[in-house]
């Protein structure tokens, strides 16, 4: 098993203990009162949903983004959820057939080995993507797939850059990560998303939310 496989097996075992109360849970990272909610709305209305649009929710987990994208595309748009955890996926589910969302396919998979669908309208991914493994290959799959000006976007927590050191440790301490915290400190994955996005996307842009401890990473489709 290479470290990949790993960390794979690692992020499975990690969320599977965490879906049943990860939706709780989740109103209270990565501190109590950080605007996670406002956010998630942020990166949802920078995708620039229409009616009808088909939307792929990458790392979806237990389908927080759902009811957000839902108002928007309507019951002639289209979700796929995907997600590398079986225990998030059923919460997935049960939040789609609570809803009676008939227009939601989830898919269980790894997102730097999921087949994105053709000329897919958006592509998002919240709180999830540093994490990944290989999320530059994600980008890059992801932008291949997009149609010309959809929006590719990207929602996540990183270390504060730019501030005094006593400031910085608090940010650093406020991010929750699975992955051991030095070990993703030091991997910077933030940067490989920015990085990824500028080369593969038209009309990059980057903006840094609460101090520094998230960003939001948008990006449209080009002509290939």
């Amino acid at each position: 098993m290479n470290d990949a496989d790993r960390e794979r097996a690692r992020l499975i075992d990690t969320y599977r203990k965490k879906a049943k109360h990860y939706d709780r849970a989740s109103r209270l990272a990565p501190v109590p009162f950080y605007p996670q909610r406002a956010q998630r709305l942020r990166a949802v209305r920078a995708l620039a949903l229409h009616a009808g649009d088909r939307v792929v929710d990458v790392a979806c987990g237990t389908g927080l983004n759902f009811p957000l994208i839902e108002e928007r595309i309507g019951p002639g748009g289209r979700i796929v959820g995907v997600d590398l955890t079986d225990a998030m996926l059923a919460r997935a589910r049960e939040r789609v057939d609570a809803a009676g969302w008939a227009n939601v396919r989830l898919v269980q998979g790894d997102a730097a080995d999921f087949a994105f669908p053709g000329g897919v309208d958006a592509i998002v991914s919240t709180y999830a993507l540093t994490q990944v493994p290989g999320v530059g290959r994600v980008i890059a799959h992801g932008a291949a797939a997009l149609a010309v000006g959809g929006r590719w976007v990207v929602l996540d927590l990183k270390v504060p850059d730019g501030l005094p050191g006593w400031m910085r440790q608090v940010g650093v301490a406020a991010v929750p990560t699975s992955a051991s915290l030095a070990a993703w400190v030091a991997r910077r994955p933030w940067e490989a998303v920015r990085d990824a996005m500028r080369e593969e996307l038209d009309d990059p842009r980057w903006t840094e939310l609460c101090l520094g401890t998230a960003f939001l990473a948008v990006g449209s489709g080009r002509v290939r």
